[in-house]
């Protein structure tokens, strides 16, 4: 599994409220969520989010509430992965279990730079090729529900439906 996009970089302590406002809980509708998705941060970063992203965070990534909206409004938006250096672990489940590929790592790369995370090989490389870090691949139950889109396209394609 080979994931491209465009770097869009953020900072530390990037919280669920910031992800999706908790004014929009009121839906469940991933699309309506989208538009809201990062909207406290303005334009900047929400017209960026969208199937070129690849978010570049740092540490503790999806703290705050356990609310599984913030990774439901990720992922309608478009984007590809994110990549920080730690992530709250609830974030981490609820991404997983949504298929919203997450890597745990730490590397330098600009704002808009090209990237490719390599899931096999546990590397992400910029878009000349060069490694820019590394990271443990999925263990193989993992790989397979991000693969699948997520787990409730894992359990029906095992179930055979």
């Amino acid at each position: 599994m080979i994931i491209q996009g465009r770097a869009l970089r953020m900072g530390d302590d990037i919280d669920t409220d910031i992800i999706i406002p908790g004014r929009y809980l009121t839906t469940t509708d991933a699309e309506k969520l989208a538009r809201h998705c990062f909207e406290d941060l303005g334009p900047p970063y929400k017209d960026r989010l969208g199937p070129e992203s690849v978010i570049v965070a740092g540490k503790n990534f999806g703290c705050g509430s356990s609310r599984e909206h913030a990774a439901v409004a990720l992922k309608a938006t478009g984007v590809r992965a994110i990549i920080a250096v730690s992530f709250a672990r609830i974030f981490f489940r609820n991404a997983i279990s949504l298929g919203l590929p997450t890597v745990q790592a730490s590397i330098e790369v600009p704002d808009g730079a090209g990237l490719e995370i390599d899931f096999d090989k546990g590397v992400i490389r910029d878009e000349n090729g060069a490694i820019l870090g590394d990271f443990p691949p999925y263990p193989p139950s993992v790989k397979q529900i991000v693969e699948a889109g997520g787990l409730v396209n894992y359990v029906k394609q095992r179930l055979g439906r």
